[in-house]
């Protein structure tokens, strides 16, 4: 260049030389120099293109690769690198087109390939990302980009020993490779591995301080095992990094709601949907994180819920269904989908129906969509005809599983709740499909017929309000009967005061809660609190939890935090409350229950959305109608009458175990007998809806 300024080859490649080197700028100057020279050459305008890639200059690198192409439209390296470009711009469905430009002039080109399955995937094209993934590498089999890809592709769908096996086989290859460390560890995250989980997101972020996949799964991994602070903290990592990232906000959102500020809490999962309106997860959050708002009724809730369906569900294709034998009165195959198959509230709903129901009538199959395993699990999987493990299975898999085993009427147990199934009943597998025991507060999907609910929980009022038609039960939920606790004597009679319990999810003790429980402490002299729940653990929920009540007139030493302990232990600890208070407006439902056959009432108020009146609905079940408040001032009138009442309440603890074994829902035989007759109800409908129709049986 010294000796000929102007020489092409020269600029051109000591700009190459500068961009391999990282000498960014100086490769800009260079590489604009030599198309200077000789604007018609395709690879300088490809070169410089990579270099504003570089730069983070993505509508720049297009507009180069564009030129490139223009001047050589077999160009195979632009059309892949113009794929890249329009990947980081967001535009998945322009970048696959241009990766299919350049696989057909290149059809081995493992990287166009690699880069489609990762457009695919944003799109969430699963089954077609995993075959670019795959094709990638017949052509370059140590292809880490692919490799890695795999494996993402496959947590996605669920399998995951593939997915261990891409990202193991990617690891050996490059060893330090903190893409790969991240998704292992979500892979171990979504497996319940949490040790193996946190080892290597650390892995990665020593590696990639600013990874975002690594901060995310820590943090989620953080909110999993009960560390608020140290989620804060990898979300404000994110934020830094991307202050427009949805998924940081989601989390961040979910740091709020651990601290009970439900309201800020929504307010970033909106900011998050603002910027990914069909995001599924969000839109779940949302449904979840409404139930623990004061203001949000069952105009609202349900407006969410229908918000998934038109998002999410509607979109996905229905299953055609094969003929079946509607025999009105044959025996029924009934299938329970459910992620909760574990030590878990709504494996304390569902275990009593499975125990008690009639194998004659009702052929059970149970689809376990955790790959959590305990001694509940065990108990479940000896009480089904069939068991399957559907955490192993896509959504599609699943499906098309539930239409091989020809399952009548298909279950949900999960709701909108983690690990919930409901794209596969959006796909409406089965004839008869019915949401309940677990999160049933309706689902908004057109293809769920039924939701067991009672009419305290979801009154007639409401109930057009739901895209499912309400079925009654005796109460919302059942539990088996707590016959290891031995008898209590009332805390009161040796306390000389008042000792009100909250064995609950601290998340839902809501400001109004603490604002009504105040009222009453301050109205009964020396009265204290406990408060039980496994995040009290978390020295910084715990601290932030009292300071509320502190905030409220309450002495720190009247309010008593308890965390985890085995379950034994947990329900021996009733012994020292006098009256349970119930949290609002998200109730209680089996620490309601417990609470009861404790031997100790629980204080309900009726709210304007079904998570409202849970409480409500199971105290008046078993005769304790009395208990039941329609606002704050009924709430805490009661609170404050019994208070007053020693002899009332010693007489009522010692009944109310006998109480519950008499009512219709307390004892688990005669509701399991009432939740058939409801099944078997469903398919008589069924039968006789199909034949007005004339379809062929």
């Amino acid at each position: 260049m010294q000796a000929v300024p102007d020489h092409f080859d020269a600029t051109h490649l000591l700009g190459l030389c500068a961009h391999q080197g990282g000498r960014m700028g100086e490769a800009q100057q260079l590489l604009e120099r030599a198309i200077a020279i000789d604007p018609r050459s395709h690879e300088a305008h490809n070169n410089l293109a990579a270099v504003h890639s570089s730069l983070g200059q993505f509508e720049a690198a297009r507009a180069c690769q564009e030129k490139a192409i223009a001047l050589k439209p077999n160009f195979p390296q632009a059309l892949t690198g113009l794929g890249n470009s329009l990947l980081q711009m967001n535009l998945p469905e322009q970048a696959i087109e241009a990766y299919d430009r350049a696989i057909r002039l290149k059809p081995d080109h493992a990287d166009a390939l690699c880069n489609r399955g990762l457009a695919e995937l944003t799109l969430r094209q699963f089954d077609r990302a995993k075959q670019s993934f795959e094709r990638a590498l017949v052509f370059q089999s140590r292809h880490v980009e692919a490799l890695v890809g795999k494996g993402v592709v496959s947590i996605e769908l669920k399998h995951y020993d593939e997915a261990e096996a891409a990202l193991g086989v990617a690891l050996t290859i490059r060893p330090n490779s903190a893409k790969a460390l991240a998704h292992r560890g979500r892979l171990h995250l979504d497996l319940s591995r949490p040790e193996q989980a946190a080892a290597d997101f650390d892995a990665a972020l020593a590696l990639a301080p600013r990874l975002e996949v690594a901060l995310q799964g820590k943090a989620q991994l953080a909110l999993a095992m009960g560390n608020t602070a140290q989620a804060i903290a990898a979300v404000k990592t994110l934020l830094e990094e991307n202050p427009r990232s949805a998924i940081a906000m989601t989390l961040l959102s979910a740091c709020f709601a651990n601290q009970g500020e439900i309201a800020s809490a929504i307010e970033h999962l909106d900011a998050a949907l603002a910027i990914a309106p069909d995001n599924a997860d969000l839109i779940a959050r949302k449904i979840h994180f409404l139930d623990f708002l004061p203001e949000a009724d069952f105009a609202v809730q349900q407006a969410a819920r229908k918000y998934w369906w038109e998002a999410i569900g509607a979109r996905l294709p229905q299953r055609k269904l094969s003929a079946r034998q509607r025999d009105p009165d044959r025996r029924i195959v009934i299938g329970y989908v459910a992620a909760e198959f574990w030590y878990h509230s709504a494996a304390f709903g569902l275990l009593p129906v499975l125990r008690h129901h009639d194998h004659a009538q009702f052929e059970i199959v149970c689809y376990s969509c955790s790959p959590l395993r305990d001694e509940m699990t065990a108990e479940f999987k000896s009480l089904a005809d069939v068991w399957v493990d559907a955490w192993q299975l896509s959504d599609d898999e699943l499906a098309d599983r539930i239409q091989a085993d020809k399952v009548d009427i298909l279950i949900d147990v999960s709701g909108h709740s983690t690990g919930n199934r409901l794209p596969v009943f959006a796909r409406k597998p089965a004839p008869v499909q019915v949401t309940g025991f677990g999160h049933a507060t309706g689902t908004g999907l057109q293809t769920m017929d039924y939701v067991l609910a009672d009419p305290v929980f979801i009154p007639q009022s409401a109930r057009h309000l739901l895209a499912e038609k309400v079925h009654d039960l005796p109460c919302l939920i059942t539990i088996d009967p707590i016959l290891d606790v031995p008898p209590s004597e009332l805390p009161m009679l040796r306390n000389g005061y008042v000792t009100f319990g909250v064995f609950n999810r601290i998340y839902k003790i809501s400001d109004e809660a603490i604002r009504v429980w105040a009222n009453v402490m301050r109205e009964q002299t020396g009265s204290k609190i406990i408060i039980k729940h496994t995040l009290l653990d978390d020295p910084l929920l715990r601290d932030s939890l009292v300071a509320r009540f502190v905030a409220q007139g309450i002495a720190e030493e009247n309010v008593i935090c308890m965390g985890s302990t085995p379950r034994a232990e947990h329900l021996r600890a009733f012994a020292n409350v006098d009256i349970s208070l119930d949290t609002f407006p998200q109730n209680g439902g089996v620490s309601t229950w417990e609470s009861l056959y404790a031997g100790v009432p629980v204080v309900a108020k009726l709210g304007n959305g079904a998570s409202s009146r849970a409480g409500g609905s199971i105290v008046a079940a078993v005769g304790l109608k009395d208990w039941v408040a329609e606002d704050d001032e009924g709430y805490a009138a009661i609170a404050c009458k019994y208070a007053a009442q020693p002899a009332h309440l010693a007489k009522l603890r010692a009944e109310l175990p006998a109480r519950i074994a008499a009512s219709r829902a307390g004892n688990v035989e005669i509701y399991t007998r009432e939740v058939e007759a409801g099944y078997r109800q469903f398919w008589r409908d069924y039968c006789a809806a199909a034949s007005e129709r004339g379809e062929v049986a």
